[in-house]
């Protein structure tokens, strides 16, 4: 009985820990939500993108928002995402950048075409009991059994330095949580994710490379989005995407 109450707890936990990233974080100051981040289809729900074909994978727009600001910040500068209320799945945490094509704005560009480079994403640790990220995470579902007060709330803000090289214009940046402790099974992965809106300035000239598109960048049998992180324990982990790119 006490370990079918502790499943159905764990279980309520982690239905219930679903996030967005409405406020953007520049020289110092954390913006009101949705100011400069395009509002999410998941700004009531805080649910996840789980089709990785899905045009959400671009930035999951609401199309029926307000029209975001564009926060002007300069490269080699730190910029983050308030996160609404914590990452509190485990799985890795990336960021990824698109050049607005001449002729746009970063606040009617949507993202769309092979314009996206990632610029960050964080690594696993993995012991002989457990895989977790730095972002956010549980402990293995045994010692949660044990003990559902060690249950851990992640990040509540993330952030990024912006390539010091890129050409000045506007950008997308994109960051992306993606929670695996459903995964085990094609479609359980789930993606959390927004853009803000940036003028880059005081850059290089240094354009952004490889170039991937969303949807079409990720598969659902990619080994980092098909994986049971729970049993046995993976020995090791890529996640989905392209190399990070580097100045």
């Amino acid at each position: 009985m006490q370990l079918t109450t502790s499943l159905l707890l764990l279980s309520a936990s982690l239905a219930s820990a679903h996030y967005t990233f409405p406020g953007l974080i520049f020289n110092g100051v954390t913006s009101a939500d949705w100011t400069y981040v395009k509002m999410t289809t998941n700004h009531y729900s805080h649910g996840p993108v789980t089709d990785v074909t899905s045009t959400d994978m671009r930035c999951y727009k609401d199309p029926t928002a307000a029209i975001a600001s564009t926060a002007s910040v300069a490269a080699g500068s730190t910029v983050g995402f308030r996160v609404d209320s914590s990452i509190s799945h485990p799985g890795p945490l990336q960021f990824y950048m698109a050049k607005v094509p001449s002729g746009k704005t970063a606040a009617n560009f949507e993202g769309d075409g092979q314009v996206w480079f990632k610029i960050y994403q964080n690594s696993a640790t993995i012991t002989s009991s457990s895989i977790s990220w730095p972002s956010g995470r549980y402990p293995s579902k045994e010692s949660s059994l044990k003990n559902l007060a060690n249950l851990l709330p992640g990040q509540t803000t993330v952030s990024i330095t912006i390539p010091k090289c890129i050409p000045n214009g506007d950008y997308l940046l994109r960051v992306e949580h993606i929670a695996l402790h459903s995964a085990g099974t094609s479609g359980g992965a789930q993606l959390y994710l927004a853009c803000g809106q940036i003028t880059v300035t005081g850059g290089g000239s240094k354009a952004g490379t490889p170039l991937v598109s969303f949807p079409g960048a990720y598969s659902a049998s990619d080994p980092g989005l098909l994986i049971n992180i729970y049993w046995p324990i993976p020995t090791s982990y890529t996640p989905p995407g392209p190399k990070v790119f580097t100045c």
